[in-house]
């Protein structure tokens, strides 16, 4: 990569560009290529910056999410744990980053049977996504789904269609390729 031989393989901007190419590979459905680039970044990150720096716990998360969508959630959940609590301790529990942490979370809670649990903590994200945001905003979208999702596993249909009507989410989220 230009950044590691540019600025050495432990800096914190080579972190973030082995990071986008993870996410990138990633929603490609490339998982066994993303996963070696989230871990070394987050190895970086935790090595140059700490382990309690807001950009080591993106690479936490990030790296929960590929777990995550590849079905390995008792892997998953402590990092998502992780994630959530430095976002607190840095950013704050209201910042929009944090409550994305937590979303994403939900979206686990969700996929393991854990609705009820997980629709409490999707709904405060939603309302930090909204406020900081706006009803059009992806993460914001992105927290309503989680909402409707969950709505929908726990029988309350009408609340989901609304839920997706009012932010303009019209279907529940796609199954990941694996």
């Amino acid at each position: 990569m230009i950044s590691e031989k540019v600025l050495g393989p432990d800096h914190p901007d080579t972190a973030s560009s082995l990071n986008n190419l993870a996410c990138m590979l990633q929603a490609q459905g490339d998982f066994a290529a993303a996963r070696p680039l989230h871990e070394r970044a987050l190895a970086i990150r935790e090595k140059a910056l700490g382990p309690e720096h807001a950009d080591t716990a993106l690479s936490v998360s990030n790296l929960a999410r590929l777990l995550t969508d590849t079905d390995r959630a008792s892997e998953a959940a402590p990092l998502f744990s992780r994630a959530i609590a430095i976002g607190e301790k840095t950013l704050g529990r209201d910042h929009p980053q944090t409550q994305r942490y937590a979303s994403h979370y939900s979206r686990l809670l969700l996929q393991t049977g854990r609705a009820s649990e997980g629709l409490i903590i999707a709904q405060a994200a939603l309302t930090t996504h909204e406020a900081a945001y706006g009803l059009s905003h992806a993460w914001t979208k992105d927290s309503a789904r989680v909402i409707a999702d969950t709505l929908d596993a726990l029988g309350r249909t009408e609340e989901a269609k609304a839920l997706r009507e009012r932010y303009g989410v019209t279907e529940a989220e796609k199954p990941k390729p694996s």
